[in-house]
């Protein structure tokens, strides 16, 4: 039996979301609103900032086949942003996928997508030098498998679903989460 190519293969994968785990107990202090990003600009985000309003958290790369994503999470900014959503998009260079440099991303996002929602500076997003929010999530659910995956966090911090990077951001299951964390 001839094996399928990975392509194919994950556009075969059905557009579900990553169960969630229980927390270990080390880390059930924390919580979705509970962490800071170094912003893309230099500066900070503080996910506290936005208590009260759901997160949407997506380990990004420039030069991945789902880059084209960025279009669809700027819509769901554009869409759901004026009423409470975060769209964050977190570069991460974990898949040998993303730019060396902050410029270069920012300047490749800006000017292929009109990226306009906050992004952080780049940084891990799996395995021991995870961005604690990484670590928090994955504790949670899993770690990013490849880039675009979702994170969607709850108004009251819960991570409530981990999405994979097939699923598409305008895909009909995924826009149900998002208006139920509005809701």
């Amino acid at each position: 039996m001839a094996e399928l190519p990975r392509r194919a293969i994950l556009r075969a994968a059905p557009l579900l979301a990553v169960p969630l785990r229980p927390a270990r107990a080390a880390d059930e202090a924390a919580r979705g609103h509970d962490f800071r990003f170094e912003d893309i600009d230099g500066g900070e985000i503080d996910l506290g900032d936005f208590r009260g309003k759901p997160l949407l958290v997506v380990n990004t790369a420039s030069f991945c086949g789902f880059a084209r994503q960025f279009e669809g999470l700027q819509a769901l900014h554009d869409s759901y942003g004026p009423r409470g959503l975060l769209v964050l998009g977190v570069p991460s260079n974990d898949f040998n996928q993303e730019a060396a440099d902050r410029k270069t991303i920012k300047d490749f996002c800006e000017a292929t997508f009109r990226v306009a929602f906050p992004m952080a500076a780049p940084c891990h997003v799996k395995g021991p030098q995870a961005h604690p929010f990484f670590a928090w999530a994955a504790a949670r659910s899993t770690a990013p498998r490849w880039n675009f995956f979702k994170y969607l966090v709850a108004r009251d911090s819960r991570l409530l679903q981990a999405f994979p990077s097939n699923v598409e951001p305008d895909a009909p299951a995924f826009r149900q989460a998002i208006e139920a964390a509005l809701a």
